[in-house]
């Protein structure tokens, strides 16, 4: 038997799995809703990317019976703690997240087995199962992405909030006060801001000041505002005084924020030693020897 006979078979059986996909979910009648119900009853929001929101159709007619069939709570569990610290609760849920795994680590390869053939590009059948890996994949590198710009957001306000936590506490306001100031004066696109407000949010539904704050740490996930959770749990429990604990930590952070600036210039001129070595030095040697190697050329 051919290879490009072998690659037809492998096609045609990829088509008739797809039109027994397409059939088994027309004239499926289950509870397809059930399992991408939220919690508050509500709808998702829009994602804020266009993929994703392409495809929540198709994970909600084609693959959300297969979701159904995983199982394994503790891989349910790491993917809601992803989805929780990359900020997307109110986009995603584990169900859909599995589905989009399911629908693009097989939409992937089948698009580019066909686009393979009938273009004839000239890739190895492996390439299929790479493909096949990097659309099950991409849901994470999504999550880890929104993660990533989270962490750089709160890590930029972190030691201006910190600093008006403890100036608005020092001056006479209570905590949950100085909360609400920071979120008045924070910007509207201020990740740290809106986890305040879900804070402020939280006491205001009953939960306890230290139950709320722990919540925020669990949703955030970065050492640094774990730490200053920490220092203001203390603070409650020891009967401190939380305007002269957040003084502290924020002088505290301050300082690591300038180790971390020497710490990126330092790299940062190591980096720029190969673009230097490659591109400038080069053009420096040809400025200054050329015009000697042509008149040694021209006189000899």
């Amino acid at each position: 038997m051919s290879f490009s006979f072998f690659i037809l078979l492998t096609s045609l059986a990829l088509a008739s799995g797809a039109a027994y996909i397409l059939v088994s979910v027309i004239l499926k009648q289950g509870d397809e809703a059930e399992a991408l119900s939220w919690l508050d009853g509500k709808e998702p929001e829009k994602s804020k990317a266009p993929f994703i929101q392409m495809s929540r159709p198709l994970v909600h007619n084609f693959t959300l019976s297969y979701v159904k069939k995983v199982k394994s709570e503790k891989y349910r569990k790491k993917i809601q703690k992803k989805i929780r610290t990359a900020g997307l609760s109110r986009e995603l849920n584990v169900d859909e997240f599995i589905g989009l795994q399911i629908l693009w680590g097989l939409a992937f390869p089948l698009l580019f087995l066909v686009f393979n053939i009938t273009l004839s590009l000239g890739f190895p059948p492996l390439t299929v199962f790479l493909i096949s890996g990097v659309g099950f994949y991409f849901p994470h590198a999504y999550c880890n992405s929104q993660r990533k710009k989270r962490y750089f957001s709160i890590i930029g306000d972190l030691p201006v909030f910190v600093d008006i936590l403890a100036l608005s506490t020092e001056a006479g306001l209570d905590f949950m006060g100085a909360i609400q100031k920071i979120i008045e004066k924070a910007p509207k696109d201020s990740v740290l801001a809106e986890e305040f407000h879900t804070v402020l949010k939280d006491t205001k539904l009953g939960q306890s000041r230290a139950e709320a704050l722990n919540s925020l740490d669990e949703r955030v996930d970065i050492p640094e505002l774990t730490s200053v959770v920490s220092v203001i749990k203390d603070a409650d429990e020891t009967g401190a005084s939380i305007a002269k604990a957040l003084k502290a930590k924020s002088e505290q952070m301050r300082f690591e924020r300038f180790a971390r600036a020497e710490e990126a210039g330092a790299k940062a001129s190591q980096k720029i030693l190969i673009p230097m070595m490659i591109f400038i030095i080069p053009a420096v040697f040809i400025v200054v020897f050329a015009p000697a190697a042509f008149q040694f050329m021209g006189g000899s």
